[in-house]
């Protein structure tokens, strides 16, 4: 067989050919009347209009030809589908059959021509004019093995797009469930806004920034981590709902659950609550998953998901204590808590207890031993002060504040509170949590003054949530990495391609 390079000689052979007589290799000036979709909706729905003086003119990819002397059966494919197409010498003539017999797999053509049924009852295109597109100089993966190879696939998208049909349907499942998402919140009077990509400081989120600089500015600037202070700022303005599908940055791991560039919504009600948002949600997911997987009850990853009805709601203590067996009376020493930890193997880094209240023990575990055992979509609540620095304090429990997370398939899908718009709370728990910082707490932690002077305007109650894109697509697409719903997800240089 002959290597990939031959092939490219090959091709570049035909290319100076293609040149040397005359035809354009890239023409801009092709008009396309119909496409596949529209062709077979005409042969399903309205097969009386096709007849002997049926013109369509279409474009695509070829995709496979079968060649028989003077005639070929070729596969092209345009953004809706495939079709098949009949090349013919005494139709299309002798000039243009000899560019055919130079064109290859992967190179794109447009033709005119008429409907006709083979032997099989196939309906295909007779062309009677064809006109090169777009040469293509490397060829395709080879047909029968296609492109499985998931590194590659990730590097090369385009390919991966090219050859594999499941793929390009996975991605337009993706953007139909941004567009049913924006929907939702539009038909709820929710107003889409943009917010900072690169902000001053680094805030929103518990997480490692993106650092650059601005020339013009001379200043430091951060990829944002999250939008959430901006979309307060303009609830303070009074946009009273606000929405925001955004692009977030985090200097951390790469994992199957994680990218470092990564989509979020972002959605801000005032006059609500925390509980209102949670119903909401489920709403929410529920139309979504409607949309997207024709059904509410859905298989991922052998696991059967099921959207339907009210969700299963326990608080943090109830799922330590039922989940992970957590004796209740550990909850108020946090040295007897961190031993149950340890026993079960729980880590917490080389940072210096102090750093280490009892709230964020207490989430340890739930993350290592209550997460992944979240199948159902379930919301934990009463969430400590310590790792909510911007949740509303709980009436009844002011260690915990009035937050909920959602979690289904063993991992978190939304994060959502009742804000807290005190001013003088929140400056102190940007405080703390510097206190935090010089105890050995690693992630950055930069007090937003002017997000406390928007605060002192006055902020409504207000509620608030996060939703990860990626991972409910991954979700309703049966996907097991977040890779394979990101078009172009992150990796590491290689030359391997």
């Amino acid at each position: 067989m002959s290597s990939k390079n031959d092939v490219i000689e090959k091709r570049k052979e035909k290319i100076q050919m293609i040149k040397e007589s005359g035809i354009e290799l890239f023409p801009n000036d092709y008009i396309v009347s119909h496409t596949v979709n529209d062709i077979k909706k005409i042969v399903e729905e309205k097969p009386e209009e096709i007849s002997e003086d049926s013109s369509f003119s279409v474009a695509g990819r070829i995709m496979a030809i079968n060649r028989f002397g003077k005639s070929a059966f070729i596969r092209f494919r345009d953004r809706s589908g495939q079709l098949q197409a009949y090349i013919r010498t005494d139709q299309v003539g002798d000039e243009v059959y000899s560019l055919f017999k130079k064109l290859d797999i992967g190179d794109f053509i447009g033709m005119t021509g008429g409907l006709f049924q083979t032997k099989t009852g196939e309906w295909s295109l007779l062309a009677n004019t064809l006109q090169l597109i777009s040469k293509a100089m490397r060829p395709l993966p080879e047909k029968f093995h296609g492109l499985k190879d998931p590194e590659k696939r990730y590097r090369q998208r385009y390919l991966d797009l090219i050859m594999n049909e499941d793929v390009r349907e996975l991605f337009v499942k993706r953007s139909q469930l941004v567009q049913a998402i924006r929907m939702f919140l539009i038909d709820r009077d929710f107003l889409e806004v943009e917010t900072p990509m690169m902000q001053p400081l680094p805030g929103g989120a518990d997480a490692k920034p993106f650092k650059t600089y601005h020339n013009s500015l001379s200043m430091d600037l951060f990829l944002r981590i999250a939008p959430e202070l901006y979309l307060k700022r303009l609830v303070t303005g009074g946009f009273e709902r606000v929405f925001e599908i955004n692009r977030n940055f985090r200097n951390e791991g790469i994992s199957t659950q994680h990218n470092p560039e990564f989509t979020m919504l972002e959605f801000y009600q005032a006059y609500a609550t925390y509980e209102d948002l949670m119903n909401l949600t489920e709403e929410m997911f529920q139309s979504v998953a409607q949309s997207i997987a024709g059904s509410m009850d859905f298989e991922y990853q052998g696991e059967q998901i099921n959207f339907s009805g009210s969700w299963k709601r326990l608080t943090l203590l109830e799922s330590l204590e039922k989940i992970a067996g957590v004796a209740p009376t550990l909850f108020n020493s946090k040295d007897e808590l961190m031993s149950f930890a340890l026993s079960k193997g729980i880590s917490f880094g080389n940072r210096d207890n102090g750093a280490i209240g009892i709230g964020k023990v207490m989430t340890k575990i739930f993350d290592v031993l209550v997460e992944p055992k979240l199948i159902q979509p379930t919301f934990i609540t009463g969430y400590p002060v310590e790792v909510s620095p911007l949740s509303r304090r709980s009436k009844e429990y002011p260690d915990l504040t009035d937050r909920f997370e959602l979690f289904i398939a063993g991992r978190e899908i939304a994060n959502g509170f009742s804000e807290l718009n005190d001013p003088e709370d929140q400056k102190n728990r940007f405080l703390h949590q510097l206190k935090n910082k010089e105890a050995g707490d690693e992630t950055p932690h930069i007090i937003d003054e002017d997000y406390i002077r928007a605060l002192e305007y006055g902020m409504p109650p207000t509620a608030g949530e996060g939703i990860g894109i990626d991972r409910l697509a991954m979700l309703l697409t049966d996907s097991a990495s977040i890779r394979d719903v990101i078009l172009f997800p992150h990796m590491k240089p290689s030359d391997k391609i």
